[in-house]
C-alpha cells in the first residue's frame, strides 16, 4: 500500500553531533530527505550554500517570513533559522520521510501545525563529552562557547516536550536506533485508518458471500 511520508523533528545540543547523525542516516537509507534550512548565520568552512543551509540576510529571511514562506522560524544564538515550507509538503507527498533538523522553539511551531510529527531530541552520553565536542570544532571562541553552553542550559529543560531520546555515543547504533522509531511510526493505527477500513469493508462482503 502507498504511504505518505512522516515528518521528523530533531533537536539536540549545539556539538551534539545531529549533522553526523543526519548524514549518514541518509547515505544509508534511501527512504529519508534532509530538509535544508535557512539562516542567517555565516557559513562555516566547506558549508555550500542551498546544501547545509541556505544563507540569507537578516532582511531577506524576514521577507521569508512576511510572505509565510516557512512552516517555523526562530531566532537562536543571534541568528534567524527558519523551514521552506514547498520543500517539506512536496517530499511528504511523495512518500519520503523529511528530517527536520531545528532547535526546541522552532520545534513546538512545527508540532502546532504537524502535530502528528515524531519528534526525537539528541543526548551526548555525559555532559563532559559534549564539551569536548564543541572544543574540538576549533571555530568556536570564547564567547561563542559560553553562548553555546547557555543556549544548552535553556534546551535541557525542554527535553520531556519530545517523543524519544537518542544518545549519540555509537554513530551506528544511533542512526539504526533513529531509523527504528521512524519505521515504526508508519505502522500505528493512527496512521493508517483508511487502510483498516477498506480491510473492514472488503470482509464485509465477503462474509456474505459476495
Amino acid at each position: 500500500m502507498s504511504r505518505r511520508g512522516i515528518l521528523v523533528v530533531v533537536s539536540g545540543f549545539s556539538g551534539v553531533g545531529k549533522g553526523t547523525l543526519m548524514k549518514r542516516l541518509t547515505e544509508k537509507y534511501s527512504q529519508y530527505a534532509l530538509s535544508v534550512s535557512a539562516t542567517t548565520r555565516a557559513p562555516r568552512k566547506g558549508e555550500v550554500d542551498g546544501r547545509e543551509y541556505f544563507f540569507r540576510t537578516k532582511e531577506e529571511f524576514e521577507e521569508l517570513i512576511r510572505n509565510d514562506m516557512l512552516i517555523e522560524h526562530a531566532e537562536f544564538c543571534d541568528n534567524y533559522y527558519g523551514t521552506p515550507r514547498e520543500y517539506v509538503e512536496d517530499q511528504m507527498s511523495q512518500g519520503r520521510d523529511v528530517i527536520l533538523e531545528i532547535e526546541t522553539q522552532g520545534a513546538r511551531q512545527v508540532c502546532r501545525q504537524y502535530p502528528d510529527a515524531l519528534t526525537l531530541f539528541i543526548m551526548p552520553p555525559d555532559a563532559r563529552t559534549l564539551l569536548d565536542r564543541l572544543k574540538s570544532r576549533g571555530s568556536e571562541t570564547e564567547d561563542k562557547m559560553e553562548s553555546r553552553l547557555a543556549c544548552a542550559v535553556r534546551e535541557a529543560d525542554c527535553v520531556e516536550q519530545y517523543d524519544y531520546m537518542i544518545v549519540n555515543d555509537d554513530l551506528e547504533e544511533s542512526v539504526d536506533q533513529m531509523h527504528g522509531l521512524i519505521e515504526s511510526q508508519h505502522w500505528l493505527v493512527s496512521r493508517n485508518r483508511d487502510f483498516a477500513e477498506q480491510i473492514r469493508s472488503e470482509l464485509k462482503v465477503f462474509a456474505k458471500g459476495e
